[in-house]
C-alpha cells in the first residue's frame, strides 16, 4: 500500500495520516486508563504508521500523554523519528471575553503539556455564537500562529454560516472537525460545498458511532441504557434513534456486513472508507482506548478498500429511508448549541 494513500497533505508543511488517533477516550467515561500502558501502546500505533494524534485541552491527560510519549520517543529513537509525529489539539474555552492574554495562556498550557514548541493545528471550538468573542479569539490565535507557536488554525463543530462569517473577516482556516458518518451525513448539505470553495478540509469524528458500526452489534437486540457503558455509546445511540431506530440500523449493518465480506474486511473498514471517500474529507478520527482495546491492524486494512458503485448504492438504499438529520438537528455542530 503506497504511503500517499495513507496520508494527506493538509498544508504544504503538514502531512497527516488519514486515520487519526482520537484521544477523547482517555479523558474519562470510556474505562479506566493505565497511563504507563497507554504510553507504551502509543509506540505501537506510531510504529504501525498511525502518527497523527487528535486531542483537546479538555480531554483529561491527553496532552500530557503526548508530551510523555514524545519525550520517550526522542530518547529511544531520536529526533528524526519524533519529527514524524503530528499533534492536533483543541482550544475549548468557556464563552466570555477573549483577550490576548487569556488565549495565549491556554495555548502556552497546551504547549507545555505536549512538550512542543509549535502546535501543528489548534482546533478552536466555541459554545455560543451569540457571544461574538469567538472573533476576538480567532484574531489572537491568528497572531499567535504568525508568531510561530501555532502552525495552523482550524475549527471544531462550527456550522457553515459561522465559518462564512470568519472567512469574511479574513481569517485563514485550514480545517473544521465535524461529526460525519454513514448515518450522519449532514456535512454534505452545506458544509462540504462551502469548504471546497474555500479550501478548508474536514476532519470527521463519530464515523464508527463509538463502535456501533461493527460486527459486535450486528444481529444483536437493542441495548439497554445500562449496557451503554461508554460516553461514546450513549452519545451515538441517541444519533441512531434520531436517524431511524434500531431496526433500520440492523438493516444497515446487514448491508455493511455483506459489503465487508465481499472485500474481505470489517464493517468498521467499510464505514471508514465510505467517509474517507467523501469530498473535502482529509481524515477520519478513530478513538483509541489506550490500554483497554486496540484496532490498529483492523484500521490499517481501510487503506486497501475500494468501494464500488454497487456498494454505494446498497448503502444508499438504506440511508434513503432514514430521517434527514439536517432537518431534525441542523447543520454541523448544532447539537452542541
Amino acid at each position: 500500500m503506497s504511503q500517499a494513500k495513507r496520508t494527506f497533505q493538509l498544508a504544504p508543511d503538514l502531512q497527516i495520516c488519514r486515520i487519526l488517533n482520537g484521544m477523547w477516550q482517555v479523558g474519562g467515561g470510556h474505562g479506566q486508563i493505565n497511563a504507563e500502558s497507554a504510553i507504551s501502546e502509543m509506540f505501537l500505533y506510531h510504529d504501525s504508521g498511525f502518527t497523527t494524534w487528535d486531542m483537546a485541552d479538555i480531554y483529561g491527560p491527553a496532552e500530557e500523554y503526548i508530551g510523555q510519549f514524545r519525550r520517550k520517543l526522542a530518547k529511544q529513537k531520536g529526533e528524526t523519528e519524533l519529527a514524524l509525529v503530528q499533534g492536533l489539539t483543541k482550544f475549548v474555552p468557556n464563552p466570555g471575553p477573549m483577550t490576548r492574554s487569556i488565549v495565549e495562556c491556554y495555548i502556552d498550557k497546551s504547549i507545555r503539556r505536549m512538550e512542543i514548541k509549535t502546535i501543528d493545528v489548534i482546533q478552536f471550538h466555541w459554545w455560543d455564537y451569540d457571544d461574538t468573542s469567538y472573533l476576538d479569539a480567532l484574531h489572537h490565535l491568528s497572531k499567535i500562529r504568525d508568531e510561530g507557536k501555532i502552525r495552523h488554525v482550524g475549527l471544531t463543530n462550527f456550522d457553515t454560516e459561522t465559518i462564512k462569517i470568519t472567512i469574511e473577516q479574513g481569517f485563514k482556516l485550514i480545517s473544521n472537525q465535524v461529526q460525519y458518518s454513514i448515518i450522519d451525513q449532514r456535512p454534505a448539505i452545506k458544509m462540504t460545498p462551502f469548504c471546497q470553495k474555500n479550501d478548508i478540509k474536514l476532519l470527521s469524528y463519530g464515523t464508527l458511532l463509538g463502535g456501533f458500526l461493527s460486527e459486535k452489534y450486528f444481529g444483536r437486540e437493542e441495548p439497554t441504557g445500562a449496557q451503554l457503558d461508554t460516553l461514546s455509546l450513549q452519545k451515538y445511540k441517541n444519533m441512531i434513534d434520531a436517524w431511524g431506530g434500531w431496526n433500520l440500523f440492523q438493516e444497515l449493518l446487514a448491508v455493511l456486513d455483506a459489503i465487508a465480506k465481499k472485500h474481505n474486511v470489517s464493517i468498521a473498514n467499510v464505514a471508514t472508507r465510505y467517509i474517507l471517500d467523501k469530498p473535502a474529507v482529509a481524515g477520519v478520527i478513530i478513538g483509541v482506548r489506550l490500554s483497554i482495546a486496540e484496532h490498529k491492524s483492523d484500521n490499517a486494512r481501510v487503506f486497501a478498500v475500494k468501494l464500488d458503485k454497487q456498494d454505494q448504492e446498497k448503502i444508499e438504499s438504506i440511508t434513503s429511508r432514514s430521517e434527514n438529520l439536517f432537518d431534525t438537528i441542523g447543520d454541523c455542530g448544532d447539537e452542541y448549541r
